[in-house]
């Protein structure tokens, strides 16, 4: 039974009475109001004490400030505690349209009486009732019940809940979800589902859709593909903030990384625009990406280069990345840069629409942009000849197209700058050194680095002293036509000398080879096989002959290797070399090379010493002297390995062939000498003779190279090696001695001289001991020397 105090019923009592001549007439608010402002009024209901108060002054402020109380309360009796026996809720619909609201996830939630499913006065309280355009832009009502939601409750610190300067916040939960028709998000009709966000944000968002609806991520997302990114999938949903928050997957920190979530992550993505995961990752190993990631706030991220709501394919002539705009997109950060590359001839090639011609990514690249300095970026000085001018510049359709000059690639990797740079220096001069880098211009061009008025400056910048001489003759100089006929004749005349006589060895050897083959062949068919060793042995070379040997083969197989290491980096290691220990591989080639020059020029000096100051010395000189015998020893020896003669010449010290091959020598290390000092101190020559006298020593020095080394090849290591009669190897070199059998087979008429000396020994010293006489005298008397 519901009771009220004594004091309660007094009052209402002497309401009544100053009423009673209105009893018949409805009472008013005022008369409620009289008993119910009482802050202390309550009544028990459920073993509970309910508060009966309502606040006046709220309620007087609420939209329902003129309304009556019995006009939501209906059926009381203020005549009768309680006013009605059986205390029923407050129908709204009895003013109110409310079929929207039980569509919408709260009246189904309501309906189905799920536990704190809302009522209108949850929302929108009871006495204190706003007008409704205060409500929807108020998230408070809201957050009574979805605050525990923690996606939600990140409502709070967003951009929409930031008190506009109305007075009221940017964006209240009933502009996404809708007031009462809020509907959940797995309905077809849902405001705020994922397929109808970018809808939703564009109400407010005006100029983000003009923008968004033309970019192939709304594409995709209208043509219903599962992956197309919404307004949510980039900015997020409640806890949208200012991109220029730390919190934003849009600030500049972040971006890429929410970019990369799906163009790097999903297969499906990559496989939707046809690019590797490899090309999209380069990003965060570039400069741009790694700057970012530092921390730089003008690092360039996705939304700089592809556009924030516009990303457009690069194949759409809108594009910010379409090949026409690349320059210009690319100008907004290195806008001196862009200046400087509009006025090359690059440049001004793509201003006239020519695509062909080549922008910032040919050069640089896309995504994995790297610094000159990087040692794996194509426009480091090791690279960017190879990497970046090559493809363009060695294109015959290209060169014949737009008449660029062809073989000037080749003729730079013939050159010793190309060489150099093949082989990993860094300090050899690459197309950009010579031709500019964003400042490329024809050589017509009175402003260009290469003008025939600037090119001895731009020589100078790694030739301290360059003059005109540096310009005497072409820079890109093919040895194949007759830009410069010395250069030409040289080549040619060392083509056929090498031809001729590498070929003219080689014959001679493979004859001599098969002759003696067939003679030991046959030896050992009759079983004879070869005559036992007498063990005695003959001075070949002397200890210090030797020792001259020794250091003339380590320093002319050091010269070989290093210097074809110049021209076949990749066949004799240096390309495996440097990859391991990078450019200080080229420098430490370049030091043994002039190091194992020196020693062979210092081995020269002291073998002409030796010639000139020793006794065995000056009587070796004698002995390679060339003589008519020689040459008819080589026409004897051709003759017998030809079958066209029955004997075979005998050799003296010396053989035809030995004489050759000590002449050539010397022959060699004059020339490659002098050519290789040429070559060394080339600024000092150039500068004092002509470019002309380089390029000709250049030419020679290869070529002699080559002749010195298919020389020691074919000839040298067939006589000391695969001739048959010496197999596997004439040890002289090492014991300096030959046995009486090898001098009998080739050097007959020195042993005979040998043994006949020594019999004229015997003979003199059998002479003293019967006359008594001395040695001395016994010569000076048969006028023996």
């Amino acid at each position: 039974m519901k009771q009220v105090s004594t004091v309660r019923a007094v009052l209402v009592l002497a309401v009544l009475v100053m009423g009673s001549a209105r009893c018949a007439s409805a009472q008013t608010k005022e008369e409620c109001l009289a008993c119910h402002s009482d802050a202390s009024l309550k009544m028990t209901r459920g073993g509970k004490a309910v508060s009966l108060f309502v606040d006046s002054t709220l309620y007087n402020a609420s939209v329902h400030k003129d309304a009556e109380c019995i006009t939501c309360h209906e059926g009381f009796d203020p005549g009768n505690l309680p006013h009605k026996a059986r205390i029923t809720p407050v129908n709204c619909a009895s003013c109110h349209e409310t079929g929207s609201f039980w569509k919408s996830v709260h009246g189904t939630a309501l309906r189905s009486r799920r536990a704190n499913a809302p009522q209108c006065r949850s929302c929108h309280s009871t006495h204190a009732i706003q007008p409704a355009k205060r409500i929807t832009k108020d998230a408070h009502a809201c957050l009574q019940c979805h605050r525990g939601i923690p996606h939600v409750a990140q409502y709070t610190k967003s951009v929409h809940a930031k008190v506009g300067p109305n007075g009221t916040v940017n964006a209240s939960c009933v502009d996404c979800h809708g007031g009462h028709t809020a509907t959940a998000l797995r309905e077809a009709n849902a405001l705020a589902k994922r397929q109808a966000d970018v809808a939703l944000c564009t109400r407010c968002h005006a100029v983000a859709k003009a923008a968004y609806e033309s970019s192939t991520h709304a594409k995709a997302l209208a043509a219903g593909m599962k992956e197309a990114p919404s307004c949510v999938d980039c900015h997020g949903d409640h806890g949208v903030v200012e991109t220029a928050s730390p919190d934003s997957p849009m600030n500049r920190k972040r971006q890429a990384a929410k970019c990369l979530s799906c163009h790097l992550d999903s297969p499906d993505i990559r496989n939707q625009i046809g690019v590797s995961a490899r090309f999209v990752k380069g990003y965060e190993q570039s400069v741009h990406g790694m700057a970012a990631q530092s921390g730089k706030s003008n690092a360039a991220i996705c939304s700089d280069c592809h556009g924030a709501h516009t990303i457009l394919p690069g194949n759409d002539p809108a594009s910010s990345v379409n090949r026409a705009n690349i320059p210009a997109t690319c100008a907004k950060c290195h806008s001196q840069i862009a200046r400087t590359f509009n006025e090359s001839i690059h440049g001004k090639a793509v201003a006239k629409g020519i695509l062909s011609a080549p922008i910032c990514t040919n050069c640089h690249g896309e995504h994995e942009i790297k610094p000159p300095s990087d040692p794996s970026s194509p426009v480091a000085a090791q690279n960017v000849s190879q990497q970046v001018c090559t493809p363009c510049h060695s294109s015959v359709q290209m060169a014949r197209r737009f008449n660029i000059p062809e073989g000037r690639t080749s003729t730079y990797f013939a050159s010793y700058h190309g060489l150099a740079v093949e082989g990993g220096s860094t300090e050899a001069a690459n197309c950009a050194s010579c031709h500019g880098v964003h400042d490329i211009k024809p050589s017509s061009d009175p402003t260009s680095s290469i003008n025939k008025a600037n090119l001895a400056r731009t020589c100078g910048k790694c030739h301290p002293g360059a003059n005109q001489n540096f310009t005497a003759t072409p820079i890109h100089l093919n040895a194949a036509v007759k830009e410069e006929p010395i250069i030409y004749y040289v080549t040619m005349g060392y083509v056929v000398l090498i031809v001729t006589i590498i070929g003219g060895m080689f014959i001679h050897n493979l004859l001599d080879f098969i002759k003696k083959a067939r003679r030991k062949l046959r030896l050992r068919r009759l079983g004879g096989g070869e005559h036992a060793l007498s063990g005695e042995v003959y001075l070949r070379m002397a200890v210090n002959e030797r020792i001259q040997h020794a250091v003339l083969l380590v320093s002319f197989i050091t010269l070989v290797i290093t210097g074809f290491m110049l021209h076949f980096p990749e066949i004799l290691g240096l390309d495996f070399a440097r990859q391991v220990g990078g450019t200080t591989v080229f420098d430490l080639r370049s030091l043994l090379h002039r190091v194992a020059a020196l020693m062979l020029l210092a081995v020269g000096l002291y073998h002409i010493g030796y010639l000139s100051l020793t006794q065995r010395g000056r009587q070796l000189f004698v002995d390679l002297l060339p003589r008519f015998k020689d040459l008819q020893d080589a026409i004897g020896v051709a003759k017998f390995n030809l079958g066209l003669s029955e004997e075979r010449p005998q050799f003296d010290r010396f053989s035809y062939i030995e004489k050759s091959e000590y002449w050539a020598l010397v022959w060699g290390t004059v020339v490659m000498g002098a050519t290789g000092f040429i070559m060394w101190f080339e600024n000092y020559f150039i500068a004092q003779f002509s470019k002309l006298l380089y390029d000709v020593s250049r030419v020679v020095h290869y070529y002699e190279a080559w002749l010195a080394t298919l020389a020691i090849i074919v000839w040298h290591f067939y006589s000391v090696i695969f001739n048959p009669d010496v197999y596997p190897l004439n040890q002289a070199a090492f014991t300096g001695t030959l046995s009486e059998e090898e001098m009998e087979e080739e050097h007959p008429l020195e042993l005979e001289r040998i043994k006949s000396a020594r019999r004229e020994k015997e003979e003199e010293e059998v002479n003293v001991e019967s006359s008594g006489e001395t040695a001395a005298e016994v010569r000076d008397r048969s006028g023996v020397d």
